[in-house]
C-alpha cells in the first residue's frame, strides 16, 4: 500500500515501512492454497502468500537500483480500537478469539495460525504509520510493505488471504485527520472487493480497481468486480471497476490509466491518494 499527499513534499525520497515480525504469519503447505495433503505427494507446495516472496521484495528494495532513494522505517502494532474504524466489533472479536484458540480457517485458503494475528496487527500498524507519516508532512510518498495482505478483507469478514483491510484503515485515518476526499487505486490482479465494500455508500472516497475479469469466487467474495458495481446511496458513482482481459500487458494498463483512471481522479480532486499495489498483476510477481 502506498500513499501520496497532494501538498509539496519536503524531500524526494520514498519512505518504506516494514517490520520483520510480519514474516511470522505461517500460511502452511498443501496443494496450492488449500493447505490440504492428499496423502500421495512427496513435496507439498508453499501457500502462494508465503514469507519468501516478501523477503525478496525487501531485498530488492534494499539492494536493488532504487535503494539509494528509499528511507526505511518501522512501526508498532495497531491497537484493536484502531481496527474498528473500518471493521465491525463482531468480526474483530472473532479474530481475537481465533488467535486465543490457536487458529482458524476463516475461508478457503485463508488460515489464521499461531503468529498470524500478531503479524496482521503489525501490517495494520505499519500501514497506519505510513499514512501518518504523510499526514504529518514528513514525506510525499510512503510505501507500506505488508503481509498478511488486506484488500479483500471486508468490514465483517476475511477473504482472499486477508484478515484486516490495511488500505481501508489508512483511508479512515486520512479522513479522520481532516482530508475531505480520498481516492483508492488498486492494481492487484484481483478485484479490491473488501476496500470497495467498506466504502460502497460513501461519496468522500472514490475506489478504483483494475483487475482481471474473474467474477465472484464464492461466499467470501460475492462481489463480481463488474462495471455495474457503482456504489449505493450517496456512494453511487464512487466505485469504479475496470475489468481487464486475462493477459493484459503494460500497454493495456497504460491505456486504462490514461483514458479512465487519470480523468476520474482529476475530476474527483482528492486530497490524498492511496495506491494498492498488489504484485500479482506483474509477470515478475514470483520475485
Amino acid at each position: 500500500m502506498a500513499a501520496a499527499a497532494s501538498s509539496p513534499p519536503p524531500t524526494n525520497r520514498v519512505d518504506a515501512f516494514w517490520h520483520d515480525g510480519m514474516l511470522n504469519h505461517d500460511t502452511g503447505r498443501g496443494v496450492f492454497y488449500t493447505g490440504s495433503d492428499p496423502g500421495f505427494l512427496d513435496v507439498l507446495e508453499k501457500h502462494p502468500e508465503n514469507p519468501d516472496r516478501v523477503r525478496n521484495m525487501v531485498s530488492i528494495l534494499k539492494r536493488g537500483p532504487i535503494s539509494p532513494y528509499i528511507s526505511w522505517h518501522t512501526a508498532t502494532p495497531a491497537l484493536v480500537s484502531q481496527l474498528l474504524s473500518f471493521h465491525s466489533p463482531e468480526y474483530i472479536n472473532e479474530l481475537v478469539e481465533a488467535d486465543k484458540n490457536g487458529g482458524k480457517v476463516l475461508c478457503c485458503g485463508t488460515f489464521l495460525n499461531p503468529g498470524s494475528w500478531d503479524a496482521a496487527l503489525l501490517a495494520a500498524g505499519n500501514t497506519l504509520s505510513a499514512m501518518k507519516h504523510i499526514l504529518d508532512g514528513k514525506g510525499k510518498i510512503a510505501y507500506a510493505l505488508v503481509r498478511p495482505p488486506g484488500h479483500h478483507a471486508q468490514p465483517s469478514q476475511a477473504d482472499g488471504y486477508c484478515f484486516l483491510n490495511n488500505a481501508g484503515l489508512a483511508v479512515r485515518l486520512a479522513l479522520d485527520s481532516g482530508c475531505k476526499r480520498v481516492v483508492v487505486v488498486d492494481i492487484d490482479v484481483h478485484y479490491g472487493n473488501g476496500t470497495a465494500e467498506g466504502f460502497y455508500q460513501s461519496n468522500d472516497i472514490l475506489t478504483i480497481s483494475l483487475h482481471m475479469n474473474h467474477g465472484s469466487w464464492g461466499p467470501s467474495h460475492p462481489q463480481s468486480g463488474s462495471v455495474n458495481e457503482l456504489g449505493e446511496g450517496e456512494g453511487y458513482g464512487y466505485n469504479m471497476n475496470i475489468p481487464l482481459p486475462n493477459g493484459t500487458g503494460d500497454r493495456g494498463y497504460e491505456y486504462a490509466m490514461t483514458e479512465l483512471v487519470v480523468p476520474a481522479v482529476e475530476s474527483f480532486k482528492p486530497e490524498m491518494v492511496v495506491l494498492v499495489v498488489g504484485q500479482d498483476s506483474s509477470a515478475d510477481e514470483s520475485l
